[in-house]
C-alpha cells in the first residue's frame, strides 16, 4: 500500500457520522481505515458497501472496549500504512432516561465506549505520532460535554470525562507536533439514541410514579422534530471533521460546536481563555517549551 496518501483511522464507522466520514475522507484522497465491530458478521453489509465505494477504504475489525482488539488493529494498520496521520474517535453509545434508575453497570458500559474507548485508541496511536512528530486526533464529544441536561446524566458524564482528558492531553502532545481537537455536536438524526438501553433499575422507575413517563414523552416529541425537514443535517458534523483536518497544525481550535448547541459555543469562548491564563500563571507554558497550545 502506498504511503503517499494521508491515512486516517475512523472508529464507529458502521453508522452515523462515522460511516459518512469514511466516504468523505476517501473522496478527499485519504487512505481510510474504517473500524467497527463485526465486519464479517452483523456489519458485513456495511463493510461490503464501504469497500465497494472506494479502493481507498479498508474496513478493520476493532472493538474499542477491548484492549487487545485495539492494540492489534492499530498495529495492523501501522504495518500496512506505515503511519497514521489522523485518528477520528467517533464510536459512541447513549443511554437516556431517569438517572437514578440506571445501574452502575450501565454507566460503566457507556464509559467503556465513550471514554475508555477513545483513550484506548489514543494510547495506541500516540507513540507512532510522536515518533513522526505530527498527527491529528479528532474526538466526537457532544454539547453535553460542557453542560448536562435532565435524563442525559450518565451519557453526559462520559463526555465530560472525555473532554477533561483531552483538554490536558492537548497541551502535553503539542510539542510533538500533534493536535488534539474536540467536536461537540448538538442533536442530529443519526440513530445514536437507538443504540441505547432503558434504565435497568425498574424498582426505582416504579417509585418515580408519573414522573417516570416524562423522558419517553419528551424524547418522542423531540424525535418527531429530528425526522422533520427542520432537523439539522449530519453532514455539518462531517464537514467540521474535514475542516479540522485541512487546518494547519497548532491553529486548530480546541473545541468546535456544531448544530443546535444551546450556548455551548458561549461556554467554550469563556472557558478556553481562562484555561490558557491559568497555565500561564502556573508557568506551565514555559515548561511546555512555548508550544502554541
Amino acid at each position: 500500500m502506498s504511503n503517499t496518501k494521508k491515512s486516517i483511522v475512523i472508529t464507529g464507522s458502521s453508522s452515523g457520522f462515522g460511516q459518512k466520514s469514511v466516504k468523505d475522507f476517501a473522496d478527499k484522497g485519504y487512505q481510510v481505515f474504517a473500524t467497527m465491530r463485526g465486519p464479517e458478521g452483523k456489519n458485513s453489509a456495511v463493510k461490503a458497501e464501504l469497500e465497494a465505494y472506494s479502493d481507498s477504504i479498508q474496513v478493520v475489525d476493532m472493538d474499542v472496549t477491548n484492549d487487545e482488539s485495539v492494540k492489534n488493529a492499530i498495529a495492523s494498520i501501522l504495518n500496512k500504512a506505515g503511519k497514521i496521520d489522523v485518528l477520528l474517535n467517533n464510536a459512541g453509545v447513549m443511554y437516556l432516561g431517569i438517572t437514578e434508575a440506571f445501574s452502575i453497570d450501565q454507566a460503566r458500559e457507556q464509559m467503556e465506549t465513550n471514554y475508555y474507548g477513545a483513550m484506548r485508541t489514543i494510547l495506541a496511536v500516540l507513540p507512532a505520532m510522536r515518533e513522526a512528530k505530527s498527527g491529528l486526533i479528532i474526538n466526537t464529544s457532544s454539547m453535553v460535554g460542557q453542560i448536562s441536561a435532565p435524563y442525559f446524566s450518565t451519557y453526559a458524564a462520559t463526555k465530560h470525562a472525555l473532554e477533561g482528558y483531552l483538554q490536558g492531553l492537548r497541551y502535553e502532545v503539542a510539542p510533538f507536533g500533534i493536535d488534539v481537537a474536540i467536536v461537540q455536536p448538538g442533536p442530529f438524526p443519526t440513530g445514536l439514541s437507538a443504540s441505547g438501553q432503558q434504565p435497568s433499575r425498574t424498582d426505582i422507575l416504579d417509585s418515580y410514579g408519573e414522573l417516570a413517563n416524562i423522558p419517553a414523552a419528551m424524547f418522542e416529541e423531540f424525535g418527531k422534530f429530528m425526522q422533520s425537514d427542520q432537523a439539522p443535517n449530519p453532514q455539518m458534523v462531517v464537514d467540521a471533521y474535514l475542516a479540522l483536518a485541512d487546518m494547519p497544525t497548532g491553529k486548530r481550535p480546541t473545541r468546535t460546536p456544531v448544530g443546535l448547541v444551546w450556548g455551548v459555543d458561549e461556554i467554550n469562548a469563556a472557558k478556553q481563555p481562562i484555561q490558557d491564563r491559568v497555565l500561564t500563571e502556573m508557568q506551565l507554558d514555559k515548561v511546555l517549551g512555548g508550544a502554541d497550545v
